[in-house]
């Protein structure tokens, strides 16, 4: 499955550079994200309830970042398992470009579905991964426009010695596929969660 789209994001590219590398600004915007957790400075693990069709399940996976450009661009790559219903893999082109005090944010990605997953068809699999694109990207243009993301990174900032953030699952009510492979992985891709 491939996947592609753009969205505009009302803050400076760094700043959306940084949300995106946030685990905190991340738990917050990945829908259904129960926990995250940063085990490097490129790779995170996630897990993550959704629900495709028919099929419902918490996902648990890992994305990594690599071919770093900051802050124009990066590769999120990621896969996720969520037990009978399957599992997803991705890998996602992500770019920012700065437009005035905005940014816009595109990405390609492309995903593998197996198990119950792959059973309820490739166009259900392609709108849960737009709709949950839309709510990451949605939810992490509100946190930047209203200051909860750089509050977020003052107190992540004056905890520097931390090697992980863990998030608890009532701080994360609202992904990198959703990000299309960020929506399943986030796990595949924002997941690679994009999926």
């Amino acid at each position: 499955m491939e996947l592609s789209g753009e969205h505009r994001i009302s803050a400076p590219r760094e700043e959306v550079w940084r949300a995106l590398q946030d685990p905190e600004v991340l738990a917050r915007a990945i829908p259904g994200c129960q926990a995250i957790e940063r085990e490097s400075h490129e790779r995170f693990t996630a897990k993550v309830k959704t629900k495709v069709g028919p099929v419902r399940a918490v996902f648990s996976g890992s994305v990594e970042l690599c071919e770093l450009d900051p802050p124009s661009a990066c590769v999120i790559a990621g896969e996720g398992t969520g037990g009978a219903a399957g599992f997803a893999s991705g890998r996602a082109r992500v770019t920012l470009e700065a437009d005035g005090a905005a940014t816009v944010l595109r990405y390609a990605a492309t995903a593998t579905v197996g198990g119950k997953l792959a059973q309820v068809g490739g166009r259900l699999i392609e709108g849960t991964s737009r709709k949950l694109a839309g709510q990451f990207f949605g939810a992490i243009d509100e946190l930047l426009s209203t200051g909860d993301a750089a509050e977020m990174e003052e107190t992540v900032m004056e905890a520097p010695h931390e090697p992980a953030a863990r998030v608890p699952p009532a701080t994360v009510e609202r992904l990198l596929f959703g990000f299309a492979g960020l929506g399943l992985a986030a796990l595949g891709v924002v997941a690679a969660f994009l999926q």
